[in-house]
């Protein structure tokens, strides 16, 4: 039997082998053999319809969001043009108002 490699979302060790899928149950990631495969599955941008992202889309805010350090808000249904995808798979940078804000994906809808 081969040895079960690090989780290759959270690198944990405490990994196993279900007979079919490799499974962290830390992080609740599940993912086949080699950990190259599964870096790419997980490294793809969604909004939070599952709808894939790429830099220069337009976005729509899908709940009213407060702005740490100000005393702005995003209101929901503010139309976000250009994004840009960050090195984090779950934000993306873009500029509401002349102010540059990094937004978490799962509060956008393409």
């Amino acid at each position: 039997m081969s040895e079960v490699s690090n989780c290759p979302k959270c690198n944990m060790d405490n990994t196993y082998f279900d007979g079919v899928l490799n499974i962290c149950p830390d992080c609740a990631f599940e993912w086949n053999g080699d950990a190259e495969t599964a870096e790419e599955v997980d490294a793809i941008c969604k909004d939070s319809n599952g709808a894939e992202l790429v830099d220069g889309d337009a976005v729509t805010v899908i709940k009213d969001l407060k702005v740490k350090g100000s005393s702005m808000v995003i209101k929901r249904g503010t139309k976000v043009k250009s994004i840009r995808l960050t090195d984090n798979v779950d934000e993306v940078d873009c500029r509401i108002d002349g102010s540059g804000i990094v937004l978490k994906t799962c509060f956008l809808k393409k």
